[in-house]
């Protein structure tokens, strides 16, 4: 882990105004920002460990428990409630065997819920590692999920 961390500093020249541009690269290498990898910053950086959490705990882009190897965000905003996104959180959530905000204990996916995309015109909508899909649906979630490795006991066209 020790040379991994370094070859990420290395690549902004041991420049502590980079810390965050850091960290994001430390979370990609490692899914969450694990406090070994923190230490190595802290120490590599001469940066307090306290800064390192405060910037960990502040972002909501980063994350301090592991994290799946899939990420879904799904929109729960007005114009994605309307829509009927309260039917498919239920079903990710049934289906995963986990609650908006946890990571399933294989660690292959993470599902939250976020209060907006900016893309209401296309709600409901779910962001998968970084894709957007829209005009969400049950059958539609159940597809994604399947696509994904995930065993789907249910009926397609539900």
């Amino acid at each position: 882990m020790k040379t991994r961390v370094k070859k990420i500093i290395d690549k902004y020249h041991n420049d502590k105004g980079f810390l965050v541009p850091i960290l994001q690269d430390v979370q990609k290498e490692y899914n969450y920002l694990n406090r070994e990898a923190l230490n190595l910053v802290s120490a590599f950086l001469e940066v307090p460990i306290s800064q390192l959490y405060e910037l960990g705990t502040f972002y909501k882009a980063f994350s301090l428990k592991p994290r799946g190897r899939h990420e879904m965000k799904l929109c729960t905003g007005t114009a994605c409630h309307v829509r009927g996104v309260p039917l498919m959180k239920d079903n990710i959530e049934r289906i995963l065997q986990i609650q908006a905000g946890e990571t399933t204990p294989d660690l292959e996916f993470t599902f939250e819920t976020v209060n907006c995309l900016g893309a209401c015109a296309l709600g409901p909508i779910l962001v998968v590692d970084g894709e957007y899909h829209g005009n969400l649906s049950i059958s539609k979630t159940n597809r994604i999920l399947k696509k994904l490795g995930k065993k789907v006991k249910i009926d397609e066209e539900s």
